[in-house]
C-alpha cells in the first residue's frame, strides 16, 4: 500500500463514519428551533410594514432548522456533503428580493442553522441578539426628513408665481417635479420639506383659482 492510498484511507475514514448520535441531533434541533422561533417574532416586530407576510416568516423558521438538518447530515459524510452540493448547484431560485430587510433576514436564518448544525449553540444565540440589538440601534438613528409632494389644480394658469411665493414662505428647498396646463387648468407637482403642513395648505388654498391642493408623503428612500 502506497503513500496515495494511506492518504485517501485516512481522508475518507475521518469523514465517512463520523456518526452523530440522537441526543445531540435533538439538542440541535431544540436549540435551533428555539432561536427559529425567536426569529419568526423579529421579523414580526423589526419590519415595520403596512401588510405582514406571515407566510415568509414561517419560511424563515423553517429554513433555519432544515439548514441545521442539512448540516447535520454533512457531517456524518464527505461522500453525502459532495453530492449535496451538487444537488444544490441545480436549484434555482426565480422570485427575487425586493426588500433589503427581508435579505437580511434569510441570511439570518441560513447562518443560525449553519452554526447551530455546526454545534456552536452559544455563537448562534449571540449573533441572534447582535444583529436584534443593531437592528434597533441603527433604526434610531435620525434622517433627514423625507420630501412630500404638493399636488396642486388650479383654474388659473397664470398663478404659478404666486404659488411658489407662498410655497417658499413654508419650505427652504422645493423644487417642480411637473407642470401641465390643459383646458385652462394648471396641474403642477412640487417636491417640498416643510413642517408646517397644515399652514402651508390653508395658504395654498387661498390662492386665486384654487380648485384642489393635496400633500402626499412616501416611505422609500431619502435623496439627501
Amino acid at each position: 500500500m502506497g503513500f496515495r492510498d494511506i492518504f485517501k484511507n485516512s481522508f475518507l475514514e475521518g469523514f465517512y463514519n463520523k456518526n452523530v448520535d440522537l441526543p445531540a441531533i435533538i439538542i440541535c434541533l431544540a436549540v435551533v428551533g428555539l432561536i427559529a422561533l425567536y426569529l419568526f417574532f423579529a421579523y414580526r416586530f423589526l419590519t415595520r410594514r403596512t401588510f405582514y407576510n406571515k407566510s415568509f416568516a414561517i419560511s424563515l423558521a423553517a429554513l433555519a432548522i432544515i439548514t441545521a438538518a442539512v448540516i447535520l447530515t454533512i457531517q456524518s459524510s464527505i461522500v453525502i456533503s459532495l453530492g449535496m452540493v451538487g444537488a444544490l448547484s441545480i436549484v434555482r431560485f426565480r422570485t427575487a428580493i425586493k426588500e433589503p430587510m427581508d435579505l437580511v433576514f434569510l441570511f439570518w436564518a441560513f447562518s443560525v442553522g449553519i452554526i447551530c448544525g455546526a454545534g456552536l449553540y452559544s455563537l448562534a444565540v449571540l449573533v441572534s441578539l447582535a444583529v436584534t440589538a443593531a437592528l434597533l440601534l441603527l433604526d434610531l438613528i435620525p434622517v433627514t426628513r423625507a420630501p412630500m409632494l404638493l399636488l396642486i389644480n388650479s383654474s388659473n394658469p397664470d398663478g404659478e408665481e404666486e404659488l411658489l411665493d407662498a410655497v417658499r414662505k413654508y419650505s427652504k428647498h422645493f423644487r417642480v417635479k411637473s407642470r401641465s396646463i390643459s383646458g385652462g387648468m394648471l396641474d403642477m407637482v412640487v417636491e417640498v420639506r416643510v413642517k408646517e403642513e397644515r399652514a402651508l395648505l390653508k395658504e395654498v388654498c387661498t390662492l386665486k383659482g384654487m380648485q384642489n391642493a393635496s400633500l402626499l408623503s412616501h416611505d422609500g428612500e431619502t435623496t439627501y
